[in-house]
């Protein structure tokens, strides 16, 4: 894949908040990953607006820099690759598959995930789309505790085929990643998958979330959960004038109508 103009990098730079590194470093990898957290967000919008999820680069990139948004696994993992590979990191696209309660895994192509590559060689695991999970890149190689602000984290070798990893977040399995290399078009099964079915939780209901310097702020439907110091409040919003300040004031996000849920569940 080619690498981005550099009116496209400089773009995605400043919509994170980052300067361009002076090399493909790991720490220029931890500011990338953390500014993308706090500036891109989590989100599911699309599904409940009608609006078409497409796994091409330039539409990535217009949504995420031309329209304010952010999006879900598929869409943020996709665009941050395009935007690493550009500033010469070696990245490549993995499958994973979500563990539920109880252990379940979900469909095949549920999660993309991405080992990059820095300029020494190291290879890290890089998530910018599971929502609240590591706020740095992991060691993809260190199979010991990895502590980091959203958790302790461990890459362990999984049960089954050989190569396959369980990353658990504070001892509970969160998702099994692939190790084999895949490509966008990929994805593109999963994405409609989780964008249509009833069975999706993506389809329940909107939900919009964004890493914060003092911890995080989610609107789930009409609901707004702020994280500030380790103290929690929720309250729920009575009408849509304001839900879309909220989506405003919150996330950046000017919407034309409120989302409304898909195939909501009692």
């Amino acid at each position: 894949m080619e690498d981005l103009p550099a009116s496209r990098v400089d773009a995605y730079l400043r919509r994170i908040g980052a300067g361009r590194p002076g090399s493909a470093s790991p720490a220029a990898l931890r500011d990338l990953h953390l500014g993308h957290l706090r500036a891109v967000p989590f989100e599911s919008l699309s599904i409940h607006l009608g609006q078409e999820i497409v796994l091409e680069g330039d539409e990535l990139l217009d949504k995420l820099l031309l329209g304010g948004r952010g999006g879900f696994c598929y869409e943020l993992n996709g665009a941050f690759a395009l935007l690493l590979r550009s500033l010469g990191y070696r990245v490549e696209l993995l499958q994973a598959r979500v563990y539920a309660a109880g252990g379940a895994q979900g469909v095949p192509y549920d999660h993309l995930a991405l080992r990059v590559e820095s300029e020494d060689g190291r290879p890290w695991l890089v998530d910018v789309g599971f929502g609240d999970h590591s706020h740095y890149p992991l060691a993809f190689g260190e199979r010991g505790e990895q502590h980091d602000p959203g958790g302790v984290f461990r890459l362990v070798p999984a049960d089954g085929p050989e190569g396959d990893l369980d990353v658990l977040q504070n001892g509970v399995p969160q998702y099994r990643l692939e190790t084999r290399p895949r490509v966008l078009s990929d994805f593109v099964a999963g994405a409609w998958w989780h964008s249509t079915s009833p069975a999706s939780g993506f389809t329940r209901k909107p939900v919009c979330s964004l890493l914060t310097e003092t911890g995080r702020i989610t609107l789930s439907d009409r609901e707004l959960t702020v994280t500030d110091g380790g103290e929690r409040t929720r309250r729920t919003l009575t009408d849509d004038a304001e839900v879309l300040a909220a989506y405003r004031t919150h996330f950046g996000i000017d919407l034309p109508r409120v989302p409304i849920p898909l195939h909501p569940r009692p």
